[in-house]
């Protein structure tokens, strides 16, 4: 390093200098041994390697790869909305940068860990001839000067050549046999200034006294117990860290009350390091690449996350089956061998991870698959939303509560109280307020708070609910801002919930709704005399099903959803169900479905359940749920869309999803879902979902809280906000990736590892 120090003596202690050193000239790639795909993919053809200082943070710095384009692409993506132009690496001991082995001056290479991928995945760097040995040299003495100044928080001026052994990759010691031990599990986050790991091995947590930990809960029995490694998420770390030395048994206990619940349980030989009990809202989260489970849990007065990884595909298969049939239980309260096989198969395929779906799209990096790549720390675009202006006047008291898009004017319409505000769509990514419908009353001149609207008779009129009318609908001229109607749909049965005619509906003259009471689906014909309901298009069913949902697809076949946790599929109303999907066990509270059928999206306080409804085997393969009924063994496989837990960890409150949205428009393929929860919009990349990448969404943090957010009408980046005081737009490439930086920004709030571990309960 000696030779060096004048020339770092000029770039490194210079703080001014953004840029350290920098590779002119090679190529990078992404390296999967014994992966089916391609095991060398090149990323970037012609690339520039550059270590790169982090602004405003002392001692962090960042390994960029810069793609350098050739002669003319440059034009060809000026029109794209976003390219993939570098990636980012913090640089830290857990990248294990080294040179590549078996290098030569005409191919020299440097090699590091990605952390996005599985533990054995590689980028590599090639170099071209015109990179000397000096210069590699130099660049890799810098990697491990910016390695030491990370660990320690300290210049690097000083140290000598002994000080940076410590960072020199060194192959692991060959495994014993019998050895069992997996590499540590580690979070999936792409390298930041505030997202990356820092240690490149898990750390020993220390354990509080036993006084802490209460007595096991009498009169339990085991469900299942495996050997696995056990896990905690570090926040100061940013990854999953070992809570413990060696392997523990990792169980699951019962209650012999007969009451139903169920603990998660981490114990070692002395005693139980974690006893959480099993709830809707543990936000379990399966990955069978590492065989690990991460999951929430609230202690303390914030919400940690835990991890299990174990160290056979047996042991986790059989922990997975026991924690599912647990939390049905838990929701059910019905032991769940009671329940049909098909019906047992269905809830547990849900816990299945990384499944290519039948209709994804294998194209190499397309325009879709760029997305996601956006730098974490990167600036918002100009055309980003501005929260304060065009504001609509606030009410003392009241709050936003609603939110419903216009498909032909060009407004979007919010609840406050009993007023609804319009808003223009002003372009840009704006909204800009426009007009307020002040105290909504009956015709009779009674003031009411609409419970749920919906846009009619192409947006020149709102079909109102209110909640101290449930046999009625209301019908506002949109023009007049003034109800003029009230429609009696029956004597006894309720409008719980109402939905267009089909999804277009609303863009044309058509009259009619489709009604649904808890236990009930009926046409609305506001054009008849007397009572609105269509008595030939009314069936009732025996069962509770106690429906909270109603979709309609281009065709008008209805998706119907409901607090027990079931979907029913029908081709039109009067008819039973062709397709009746049992319940995970959680309570729906929206649903949507595509245009044509295809696919549904449901959504759970907890998780989002996407649903692929074309049949795929027996007699009438290739048709869909709504038109015939899936054959008793092949049901489709429920797919559920959830945060990551160490993401819950930060955001650190409760998940509570708004019903979740496809973007939509006539025309146009569903390519996202849009939902939100607490302060946050949440959009998954629908392309990559059906790819079986079901943790590829994007956030954005606003402080208020989010009431409800969906696409602007044929349009599937523009995402119209609803806050409780504000209303907004935003373009869909504004939303981050999910960071430590992205969503909670400064570490305030949030509990160091050691606080929570060893809180059993």
């Amino acid at each position: 390093m000696n030779i060096f120090r004048s020339l770092i003596a000029k770039v490194w202690q210079d703080p001014n200098a953004a840029e350290v050193v920098k590779i002119e000239s090679g190529q990078l790639y992404l390296v999967r041994p014994g992966n089916i795909r391609s095991s060398r993919e090149c990323i970037y053809n012609e690339a520039i390697a550059t270590i790169r200082r982090v602004p405003s943070i002392d001692h962090n710095f960042q390994l960029v790869i810069t793609r350098v384009y050739e002669e003319g692409d440059q034009e060809l993506l000026e029109d794209e909305d976003e390219t993939d132009e570098e990636r980012v690496f913090l640089i830290s001991q857990e990248l294990e940068f080294r040179r590549g082995a078996g290098e030569g001056d005409d191919q020299a290479t440097f090699v590091w860990r990605d952390l996005d991928g599985d533990v054995d995945e590689l980028y590599e760097f090639v170099m071209t001839e015109e990179t000397n040995e000096p210069t590699r040299a130099f660049f890799e003495t810098c990697m491990y000067r910016a390695m030491y100044e990370r660990k320690y928080k300290m210049s690097a001026d000083n140290i000598g050549d002994q000080d940076l052994s410590e960072f020199t990759w060194k192959p692991p010691a060959p495994k014993r046999a019998g050895a069992g031990k997996k590499a540590p599990l580690v979070a999936s986050e792409s390298a930041s200034p505030t997202g990356s790991r820092e240690h490149s091995s898990p750390r020993k947590v220390t354990k509080s006294s036993p006084n802490k930990i209460k007595a096991m809960p009498a009169n339990t029995a085991t469900v299942v117990e495996e050997d696995a490694q056990f896990f905690v998420w570090d926040v100061e770390v940013d990854g999953f860290v070992s809570a413990h030395d060696d392997f523990l048994r990792a169980k699951i206990l019962e209650s012999t009350s007969n009451d139903y619940k169920y603990w998660i349980v981490a114990t070692d030989e002395q005693e139980d390091l974690i006893m959480h009990k099993i709830a809707a809202d543990m936000n379990p989260r399966w990955s069978p690449k590492t065989q690990s489970v991460t999951w929430n849990f609230y202690v303390d007065g914030a919400y940690g996350s835990w991890a299990f990884q174990f160290n056979s595909s047996d042991a986790y298969e059989n922990f997975k089956v026991a924690f599912a049939r647990a939390a049905w239980e838990t929701l059910h309260h019905t032991p769940f061998n009671k329940i049909k096989p098909d019906e047992q198969a269905y809830v547990l395929s849900a816990t299945n991870e990384d499944v290519e779906m039948r209709d994804a799209q294998n194209e190499d990096e397309d325009e879709e698959e760029v997305v996601s790549e956006l730098d974490p720390d990167e600036e918002p675009s100009e055309d980003e939303e501005e929260e304060d202006d065009n504001a609509s006047p606030h009410l003392q008291g009241e709050r936003n509560s609603q939110l419903t898009i216009g498909y032909k004017g060009d407004r979007s319409y919010v609840v406050r109280g009993s007023n609804i505000g319009v808003f223009s769509h002003a372009g840009r990514n704006q909204v800009k307020y426009y007009a307020t419908i002040s105290k909504v009353s009956t015709p009779k001149g009674r003031e009411f708070k609409p419970r749920e609207v919906i846009l009619h008779d192409q947006d020149t009129k709102m079909v109102l609910m209110n909640p101290a009318e449930p046999h009625s609908l209301y019908s506002m001229d949109i023009e007049r801002g003034k109800v003029v109607e009230e429609w009696k749909v029956h004597e006894d049965v309720t409008v719980d919930h109402i939905a267009p005619d089909n999804k277009f509906a609303q863009m044309t003259p058509e009259q009619t709704l489709v009604g649904a009471s808890h236990n009930a689906l009926f046409r609305i014909d506001p054009r008849i005399s007397g009572l609105k309901m269509v008595d030939s298009q009314y069936k009732q069913y025996v069962s509770k099903n106690r429906f909270s949902g109603v979709a309609t697809t281009s065709s008008g076949k209805l998706a119907v959803a409901s607090a027990k946790g079931d979907i029913r599929l029908f081709d039109s109303i009067g008819k039973n169900a062709k397709t009746a999907l049992p319940p995970l066990g959680d309570p729906i509270i929206g649903i949507d479905v595509t245009a044509d059928g295809r696919w549904i999206v449901a959504t759970t306080k907890a998780y989002l359940l996407l649903i692929d409804t074309l049949i795929g085997e027996g007699r009438y393969a290739g048709s869909l749920g709504f038109d015939r009924s899936f054959p008793a063994n092949a049901k489709p496989m429920p797919r559920r869309l959830q945060l990551r837990s160490e993401h819950v960890a930060y955001m650190n409150q409760e998940v509570n999803f708004s019903p979740a949205r496809f973007n939509q428009g006539e025309g146009q393929v569903e390519n996202a879902i849009v939902t939100s929860t607490g302060q946050y919009v949440v959009a998954w990349d629908f392309a990559k979902v059906k790819k079986g990448q079901l943790d590829k969404y994007e956030i954005k943090k606003y402080e208020d809280t989010v009431v409800q957010d969906n696409f602007k009408f044929g349009d599937d980046k523009e995402i119209i906000v609803a806050l409780e005081n504000n209303v907004l737009a935003i373009n869909k490439k504004n939303l981050k990736r999910p960071t430590r930086a992205s969503l909670v920004g400064p570490m305030t709030g949030l509990h160091h590892r050691s606080s929570i571990v060893n809180s059993p309960y």
